[in-house]
């Protein structure tokens, strides 16, 4: 599955990292993770931390799939604003997800904590109204937030001109969001990992499952078997061709990164993750070394080739919507980029069983538009399945609410 086009930052910034080996004989293992992108990587670190024998698949090189082409927004807010999600599962449950979200970005600096050189910063996150007429429903929303404990502000467009040079009528600001270098994250987690003697393997490809009450068994494109008790499948979008039910709609999402950028130019934008009420949102966040991301100009092209024609002028696009937004900045894309992402109707993501294979098959399916903040939720969710432990989002989170 082809999952990014142009020359994601990452991948130009790192190169590839670390190769890990190819799967050589037959293995046994208790937990077997199928996917070596940022998901598997976290999934696998908690379970290992805990105790479990663990080992890692990838068909690619690790981390080269759509973890590559991230743009790696670290948010609490779901793309889905609470007031929706009440009205769907009842605010109880809604809530629940939302702190969940806002809890996952310092255990995610935990992790992070222990890595070297990840670009792990902690920022704030500014949710703006495209327009005058969204301003009640992201006040309506300002004000569930906070009623659950979710710390905020609300800055007016005389701020919003004045800190950030954002033409906006209004705004959310948050302090709870944070970013990363996802390729780095993942490559560093993997490689402690494997010095630790967990089983890394990318290269290899996981063709057949067979899932019994007892045991899993899978078999390697070169007819290699793996047996293990469970198996969690976090294969990020490719996930879906191991289910015959649709659970997703797979898009396009369109980034390009600049080069370093003066301190002045950059002001606040530096240490603020910034996005938008309209749908497709135009989005945009500092790195390490003072360059700003910006991504946006979502579609529904799932083709490769119509994918990778759209990079260059989409990416002018973006530039013009900046500019628009924030009249101060003038940018120039140093590299340019395009993605596949996985969207739920409800913008929540899959973590569990599902009935097509029975309780020893976990799904970890972390779509949307902060599917690192739900992969750090998914690791502890997909842990307690394991151990037979209840989760309080399981069945939120779970194929249940597909019906």
């Amino acid at each position: 599955m082809d999952l990014k086009s142009g020359y994601p930052f990452w991948a130009i910034r790192n190169g590839l990292m670390h190769a890990f080996p190819r799967l050589g004989e037959d293995l046994r293992c208790e937990v077997a993770v199928i996917g070596g992108g940022i998901s598997g990587a976290l999934i696998a670190d908690e379970l290992a931390a805990h105790g479990h024998d663990v080992a890692v698949f990838e068909q690619r090189d690790a981390g080269w799939g759509s973890t590559a082409a991230s743009t790696a927004l670290l948010q609490y807010e779901i793309d889905t604003h609470l007031v929706d999600l009440c009205r769907q599962y009842g605010e109880d449950q809604a809530a629940l997800a939302y702190r969940a979200c806002a809890e996952a970005i310092p255990a995610l600096q935990a992790v992070a904590r222990g890595l070297r050189d990840v670009d792990f910063r902690r920022c704030s996150s500014l949710y703006f109204a495209s327009k005058p007429g969204h301003l009640p429903l992201l006040r309506k929303e300002a004000a569930l937030r906070q009623a659950h404990g979710l710390q905020l502000r609300w800055l007016d467009r005389r701020q919003l001109a004045g800190d950030y040079g954002l033409q906006a009528p209004g705004a959310i600001l948050s302090a709870c969001a944070a970013s990363v270098d996802p390729y780095r994250l993942t490559l560093r987690l993997l490689a402690r990992l494997q010095r630790r003697g967990v089983g890394v393997y990318d290269r290899t490809r996981i063709e057949r499952l067979r899932a019994t009450s007892r045991s899993i068994e899978l078999r390697t494109e070169e007819g290699l078997r793996v047996r293990a008790d469970h198996l969690v499948i976090a294969a990020g979008y490719a996930g879906q061709h191991w289910l015959k039910q649709r659970l997703a709609r797979n898009r396009s999402s369109y980034a390009f990164v600049t080069d370093p950028l003066e301190p002045e130019q950059l002001g606040r934008l530096g240490k603020t993750l910034v996005w938008e009420s309209a749908r497709p949102y135009l989005y945009l966040r500092g790195t390490g070394d003072g360059r700003l991301v910006v991504g946006g100009c979502d579609d529904a092209i799932d083709l490769p080739a119509r994918r990778d024609r759209r990079v260059e002028s989409r990416a002018s696009k973006l530039v013009r919507q900046v500019g628009r937004r924030f009249p101060g900045l003038q940018l120039q894309p140093a590299f340019a980029w395009a993605g596949t992402f996985a969207e739920t109707a409800d913008g929540l993501p899959w973590f569990g069983a599902h009935p097509q294979y029975g309780p020893r098959v976990q799904f970890a399916m972390a779509y949307g538009g902060n599917g690192i903040t739900y992969s750090m939720i998914g690791a502890g969710l997909l842990r307690a399945a394991i151990e037979r432990r209840p989760h309080p989002l399981a069945r939120l989170f779970s194929f249940e609410r597909a019906g």
